[in-house]
Order: structure tokens, then C-alpha cells, then sequence
């Protein structure tokens, strides 16, 4: 597989990075130091070739690009559905000491929604941004009508070769499957990470299992769905959201 697929040449009389420190510009387009378009088999690698045959054309697009440094990728959407059983909302409450990384509101269906998805700075993970706009009634709830926005990090290692970076420390190893036509992310062991030391949790200290689902229905639409299921307290979270891809596709 080829890894490149344009480079953009600087323009006759423009060097690149020039007047920025080290020379290098880090502004994307053609002045910039290099603007190169890769395919990216990190996510393929993880799948037997069968099983990334029976993706659709569109979801393999979707996991098949490297965003070169400096551009991002930006899929808009609106929010379906959300519920919280009283142990899911306990347990979103009491993550925001580590950034917030489950949706904080059950009660936010037709709410806008975007995902941002940049390369990291060392070029070998992704960085995702989520955000969601909350309802701007305030039913004795901080931050009510303050978006949230979800950080998180994909590395391409680890046990199962894909793991999540959520905030405070804590890493999830990822698995990757097909189910029918669906792309699916399924949490295999949560970590703390203690100074050097990434110690596994038990996994009867974790909050269950967590399925993340990528759903394509075609017209460049798909379903975000989540999942965190626990073998004792039961359905935690379920979330539901329709997103678009950016004008121009992938």
C-alpha cells in the first residue's frame, strides 16, 4: 500500500518554514512545511483481511487516513439518544476529576455534536476531540448549558495494539472486531498509569465493558454508538449519535 497520496509543492518563489523557527511553518496548504496526504493501515493491521473486506467502502475510508500535520478532520452530528441508569450517572459525575470523559446528560437528544480527529505531535497516534452542546436549563447542575468537550487519545500499542488515553492517568486497551457491517471498539482492560508503572486494573474494579460502534448507513452519514455495560449494576451508559462527513468526504 502506497503511503503517500499528493504532496503540494511550495509555489515558485516560496520556501517552506521559512521566518519560522527551525524553518519549520507549521501552518497547513501549500506554504506550509509539507502538506502530505498518507494512507494508514494502523487500524487494518488489527483486523484479519476477511473481516476488514466486510466493512463498508466508507467506513474503511474513514479509518484509512493519516491527517498530515496541521489539518484535522471534523464530522458534524446531532444526538439521537442518550440514557443513564443512577450508577451510569454516578459514574460520569465522579469521572469529570479526570476530564469528563462520559457524556454528563441524558436528556440532550436533537443537541449538535462535532468530532475532531488530528494526528498527534509525534505523528504516531490520533488525537479525537468530541463535543456536545448541553441544555441551557440549569436543574441544580454546574456547567448546564456550557458544551462539553471530550479528550482522548489512540496509541497504536499495548497488549491488543490499539489503547485509548482518556485523562488522569487512565488507558484503555482496545480491541477491534467486525460485527455484521459494524466497526466495533471493545474496552479489554483498563489501566492506571503510576508514575512509569501502567498497572491493569481487575476486572471486577472496572466500570465493565465499553463497546464503541461505527455504523455506516450510507450518503456519508454513520452511527456513533456507546456502550458501558457492567455484569452487576447493568446497562450504565447508551449513546446514539448520527454524524455527517465533512464536505469533500475523506
Amino acid at each position: 500500500m502506497s503511503s503517500a497520496l499528493k504532496i503540494i509543492e511550495p509555489r515558485a518563489g516560496e520556501r517552506w518554514g521559512e521566518g519560522f523557527p527551525n524553518g519549520r511553518d507549521p501552518r497547513p496548504g501549500p506554504q506550509g512545511l509539507a502538506r502530505v496526504i498518507h494512507l494508514d493501515d494502523r487500524f487494518s493491521r488489527l483486523l484479519s483481511k476477511e473481516d476488514w473486506a466486510a466493512l463498508p467502502a466508507a467506513v474503511r475510508a474513514r479509518f484509512s487516513k493519516k491527517v498530515a500535520r496541521g489539518q484535522s478532520v471534523f464530522y458534524r452530528g446531532i444526538v439521537v439518544s442518550t440514557r443513564m441508569n443512577r450508577w451510569g450517572r454516578a459514574l460520569a459525575a465522579l469521572a469529570r476529576v479526570i476530564g469528563a470523559p462520559l457524556p454528563l446528560d441524558a436528556d440532550n437528544e436533537g443537541a449538535a455534536a462535532g468530532v475532531m480527529v488530528t494526528e498527534n505531535a509525534n505523528g504516531v497516534g490520533q488525537c479525537w476531540s468530541r463535543t456536545y452542546c448541553r441544555p441551557h436549563q440549569d436543574h441544580g447542575r454546574s456547567g448546564a448549558g456550557v458544551p462539553q468537550v471530550i479528550h482522548s487519545t489512540k496509541g497504536f500499542g499495548g497488549s491488543t495494539g490499539l489503547q485509548e488515553h482518556i485523562g488522569g492517568g487512565i488507558t484503555i486497551d482496545l480491541k477491534l472486531r467486525v460485527k455484521g457491517d459494524v466497526l466495533q471498539f471493545v474496552s479489554d482492560r483498563f489501566r492506571v498509569q503510576l508514575g512509569a508503572l501502567s498497572v491493569a486494573l481487575p476486572r471486577w474494579l472496572s466500570p465493565g465493558q465499553m463497546v464503541v460502534g461505527h455504523d455506516d448507513v450510507g450518503e456519508g452519514q454513520f452511527f456513533f454508538t456507546l456502550d458501558l455495560n457492567h455484569p452487576v449494576l447493568g446497562e450504565l451508559l447508551h449513546q446514539r449519535i448520527l454524524f455527517q462527513d465533512e464536505k469533500g468526504g475523506m
